[in-house]
């Protein structure tokens, strides 16, 4: 018999496999929550005492090939069913040990998924299937858990199957349905500190292995320099995800991390302006994970000086309709007129 790929996960496996859960999260023996689209819940568990979750959280980081204790008391890790492990023990974290665990889904969802479980507008699923045809760019961003990964992976299996994906991660996660993916996965440094590959070396790597398109799982640090570079010497149709609360904050997001690669602001507009021809947002509402937006960052002049600007093109309403915004023309001149005409939900702001 098949053992189950949550069977390391002892007594936290019946949470893991609850049908759509993404996030178990534990804060203390009995003090465990779950999340499965629509806000965190508590679950009924009882993990014993508070040195049996330090117990688990220690198993979790040897699974992981990771060492967590006293010396070594935070631990980010990837598990044997590609469940991604993040534990801290005290005094880091007040108390009790803390595990966080985010699944993995196997395979990839179709945009017709998306739409079934509501996260897609069905007028924006043709723009969507342009934008990937038309080898758009594609900027994708949310919160934590607003479903990024799981849009990139759905957008990517909608890619021309003789095209060669190669996807660069901090964890690997993104898991589209497509014949060629070459996946490059960073690697943390031994206990002696010898054999780290970061991901802006990834990148960098990506360029020689005759891509058609580049991805990014997660764009968090200096490797952004990279990426914007990569987009901007031939190589239409990358994406990447980037944490942003709202499309109006991506400027100063990737301002900031351009800062750490050492861009100036300036620089950092330039190239994104250039790298990226759409912005897909997505935010967790009371109904669920939901894609909100879709816009087109553009240069600007104003008092400031010719800055990044991202203006929404379409914009999901109340009643789960889309409504377009200033940056429609932009997006129509990339999707063209077919991709909007016969959505019935469609109106002029």
């Amino acid at each position: 018999m098949t053992a189950s790929p949550t069977a390391f996960a002892g007594p936290l496996r019946a949470l893991l496999e609850i049908p759509g859960v993404t996030d178990v999260l534990v804060n203390g023996p009995a003090d465990v929550w779950i999340d499965r689209g629509v806000g965190l819940e508590r679950a009924t568990a009882n993990l014993g005492t508070a040195a049996d979750v330090r117990e688990l959280a220690v198993r979790f980081a040897a699974l992981g090939g990771r060492r967590l204790d006293d010396a070594c008391p935070v631990v980010d890790a990837r598990l044997p069913d590609g469940t991604r492990l993040h534990a801290a023990l005290p005094p880091v974290v007040e108390g009790c040990a803390s595990i966080s665990l985010r699944t993995v889904r196997r395979g990839a969802l179709t945009l017709g998924d998306l739409e079934l479980g509501g996260m897609l507008a069905p007028a924006l699923t043709p723009v969507l299937e342009a934008l990937v045809a038309s080898r758009a760019s594609l900027l994708i961003t949310g919160a934590t858990g607003s479903g990024k990964t799981t849009l990139l992976a759905s957008l990517l299996s909608l890619v021309d199957p003789r095209e060669r994906i190669v996807v660069i991660e901090e964890a690997g996660e993104v898991n589209p349905d497509h014949p060629h993916v070459v996946r490059l996965v960073e690697r943390r440094a031994n206990v002696d500190g010898a054999g780290e590959v970061r991901v802006a070396r990834l990148v960098r790597e990506a360029l020689r292995m005759r891509p058609d398109r580049i991805v990014l799982g997660e764009c968090r640090g200096a490797e952004v320099r990279d990426v914007l570079t990569a987009l901007n010497t031939g190589h239409r149709g990358g994406m990447a995800t980037l944490h942003a609360n709202a499309p109006a904050d991506v400027p100063a997001r990737l301002a900031a991390l351009g800062a750490l690669a050492g861009m100036d602001g300036r620089a950092v507009d330039l190239h994104a302006a250039a790298a990226f021809q759409a912005v897909i947002h997505l935010d967790k509402t009371a109904g669920g994970r939901r894609i909100t937006d879709v816009s087109v960052p553009r240069l600007a002049t104003g008092r400031r000086g010719t800055r990044l600007r991202v203006d929404r093109a379409l914009a999901l309403r109340d009643d789960g309709g889309v409504e377009r915004g200033a940056g429609w023309p932009e997006l129509e001149a990339i999707v063209g007129r077919d991709a909007w005409v016969s959505a019935p939900s469609l109106v002029a702001a």
